[in-house]
């Protein structure tokens, strides 16, 4: 059976079966994400994850910042 632990909770996939108060002795084993490497970070990119002009935009930022930073080490 698998779940996701929020703080002290498991929530629990599927309905183990058991009466609603019962105790219970937990054995807790780590499982592997089930979601593909960097999915995380593309989630988190919200809006912007459907946006292909975005590589572009960031290489943008990314040589401006080095322009600043060379005029700041110039100064």
């Amino acid at each position: 059976m698998h779940g996701v632990v929020h703080g002290k909770t498991i929530e629990l996939n599927e309905n183990p079966g058991i009466d609603d108060g019962q105790t219970v002795q937990v054995v807790v084993n780590f499982s592997k994400s089930s979601r593909p490497w960097g999915e995380g970070i593309r989630r988190s990119a919200g809006c912007w994850a459907n946006y292909p002009e975005m590589d572009a935009v960031m290489e943008q930022i990314q040589k401006d910042r080095k322009i600043e930073r060379r005029k700041q080490e110039a100064e």
